[in-house]
């Protein structure tokens, strides 16, 4: 009579063990993706000084999200903001902020002309008295709109005497979509929404490059 071979049992704790760690992949996948999709990062910074200014100069690299540009086609503007401190280092107390500066974007489709528009101001454009300051810009694609959000030049910030001859300066950039700015509804349908984070944030030290 041939015997028949019966498998041992796993142990009830590796089952567990298994079934947690796929519940916890479950779990973690989608923020993994959609962060990793939404990267973006700040590739370049540099400092430059003219007779009246000094400038930084910054670049940032994001792709923008199909939900977004989904939003943008529907003629519905997005809103972009650059921020700079400078900071001058003490070695006696916490380091003292010498400068700050703040650059406004908003980005719109124009479907009778077809074209991109970019509105520039060192204010929140939300209102008419920013828009009479801003700069405008038009493209003939988005591709081409998205490059100049992505530079961020010359963003002035302040006087050399204000700022000081150190030859290093700290400096912590930060880059975001600003979804408060969008209308109340989309406010609050974005809200917690991967494909809305976009940001990035960097701080180095930099010495002043002399125009010459």
């Amino acid at each position: 009579m041939k015997s028949t071979r019966v498998e041992p049992r796993k142990p009830r704790w590796l089952v567990l063990l298994a079934l947690l760690v796929v519940l916890l992949l479950t779990v973690l996948a989608p923020p993994v993706l959609a962060q990793s999709r939404n990267a973006a990062a700040v590739t370049q910074m540099r400092l430059e000084q003219s007779d009246d200014a000094v400038y930084l100069n910054a670049a940032v690299q994001f792709e923008l999200p199909t939900l977004v540009e989904d939003v943008l086609d529907k003629g519905i503007a997005i809103y972009f903001v650059a921020e700079a401190e400078m900071f001058q280092e003490r070695w006696y107390w916490t380091d003292r902020k010498v400068a700050q500066a703040t650059r406004h974007m908003r980005l719109a489709y124009q479907p009778l002309t077809r074209r991109w528009r970019l509105n520039v101001s060192p204010l929140p454009l939300s209102g008419s008295a920013s828009f009479s300051l801003s700069l405008n810009q038009n493209f003939d694609s988005l591709a081409d709109a998205l490059e100049a959000v992505r530079r961020v030049g010359r963003l002035r910030m302040g006087d050399p005497a204000e700022i000081g001859d150190d030859p290093l300066h700290q400096v912590t950039f930060r880059f975001r979509l600003d979804t408060s700015q969008l209308p109340r509804p989309f406010q609050i349908g974005v809200a917690g929404q991967a494909d809305w984070n976009i940001s990035a944030e960097r701080s180095a030290r930099l010495a002043v490059e002399k125009q010459r």
